[in-house]
């Protein structure tokens, strides 16, 4: 593991629980390649990433759990390998020797349509085929997992309520035919193409109570989802559609500590202007043979630490920290 500067170890303090964490595997049995902008992306070297971190979490004999942050398996995987390729991705992370919690992203949806995918990431599947959820490890913390795709094009059946939002949104922001292309998106609207998403109307209500019953209960409450919720952490074209929505219900509570995402395979940092500490985290996908990019987290009663192998950067997510209210976010390179 790469050097984690006293991150987690601060004081000798023993966190109060830990977890792993990786993000955007997109394994597929393929030849390398590359990315639309020229990214070398290894497919087959990925699951060794995914195996690398299995043995290191389970060497370190105190992990509760693991998150995964979404695109098991690459869009480029042919269509007829689909399921055996999820199933052998889903194989690895159960040598994990704990509860591994899932959330969907575009590549898992190109290879399979929610109703397959969900049961086999064990995602509790909500009325309606909606894949967010909450739970709580310990009485002083509760994970939230958004569905980023909840509107969508991709996973759900054609004529769905949901694709015909998302289709309708993209219409009107994105005047391109290709609209997976920001050509002639500038800033913020970047973000318009389909493969993003968005958090519905229901789901809206569903984060509200869960915030409301969290600040009741005094947790603390990190926010997880594939598609990251703050521009500053990010690439516009990476942000969830509506992430201005979630984050004005998020900053009307005080619960909130830490959103981590991944599908920004470079990653990021920011702190926001309420003080809430935005993670995206590396790609296991782009690492070259030899390399990786996983980690764990500490849990401590006054903050996150993040420590990462070599091609995920080390962090440390202090809670309250001081933040650049005029500016409306401190940022930090971790590419």
């Amino acid at each position: 593991m790469a050097s984690a500067n006293g991150i987690g170890h601060i004081q000798g303090k023993q966190p109060l629980f830990s977890f792993g964490v990786i993000a955007d595997v997109q394994y597929a049995d393929i030849p390398d390649g590359q990315s639309f902008l020229g990214t070398p992306r290894y497919y087959r070297h990925s699951i060794l990433v995914l195996r690398r971190a299995v043995q290191n979490w389970n060497n370190q004999q105190r992990l509760k759990f693991v998150l995964n942050f979404g695109d098991i398996v690459d869009g480029f995987c042919p269509k007829d390998q689909s399921l055996k390729s999820i199933k052998k991705v889903v194989s690895e992370f159960d040598n994990f020797n704990g509860l591994v919690y899932h959330m969907i992203g575009n590549h898992c949806l190109y290879n399979l349509p929610r109703k397959e995918l969900l049961p086999l990431l064990k995602i509790p599947i909500l009325e309606g085929g909606h894949a967010y959820y909450d739970f709580s490890p310990t009485p002083d913390f509760r994970f939230v997992v958004l569905d980023g795709y909840d509107i969508s094009a991709i996973g759900w059946p054609k004529g769905h309520p949901n694709s015909v939002e998302a289709l309708k949104i993209l219409s009107q922001k994105n005047p391109n035919a290709d609209k997976n292309s920001p050509s002639g998106l500038t800033g913020l609207d970047r973000r318009y193409l389909m493969f993003n998403g968005g958090v519905g109307k229901e789901q809206l209500k569903w984060l509200d109570s869960i915030l409301q019953e969290a600040t009741n209960l005094k947790q603390k409450v990190i926010v997880c989802c594939h598609l990251p919720l703050d521009p500053g952490a990010t690439s516009f074209a990476a942000l969830l559609w509506n992430y201005d929505e979630v984050m004005d219900l998020i900053h009307s509570y005080n619960c909130v500590k830490v959103c981590l995402a991944g599908h920004n395979h470079k990653g990021g940092y920011a702190i926001d202007s309420h003080g809430i500490h935005h993670r995206v985290l590396e790609a296991a996908l782009e690492c070259p043979p030899g390399t990786y990019a996983f980690g764990y987290i500490d849990v401590f009663s006054d903050g996150l630490y993040l420590t990462a192998t070599d091609r995920m950067s080390c962090s440390k997510m202090l809670f309250d920290s001081a933040c650049d209210c005029e500016n409306g976010y401190i940022t930090t390179s971790t590419s």
